[in-house]
């Protein structure tokens, strides 16, 4: 249904959702989309750092009977 939209149907669209919300109301809408779009990223990259962080101290870590044979 939605595969032969092209780029008339896509105008048409954008023009019904301009005249309907105004251009106010989707700019604030677009600003608050690109803040939660930052704020994931930044969470994913938190979440690999402390996976590594994690990784890194899970090596570094040696049993206490190991030391003593050293």
């Amino acid at each position: 249904m939605l595969n032969n939209i092209g780029l008339p149907g896509l105008l048409l669209i954008a023009v019904v959702v301009l005249v309907l919300f105004g251009r106010g109301k989707i700019s604030s809408l677009m600003g608050e989309v690109g803040k939660g779009i930052t704020a994931f990223k930044k969470g994913v990259d938190d979440g690999k750092q402390e996976i590594e962080e994690s990784i890194e101290n899970a090596r570094d870590v040696t049993p206490e009977e190991d030391k003593d044979k050293a």
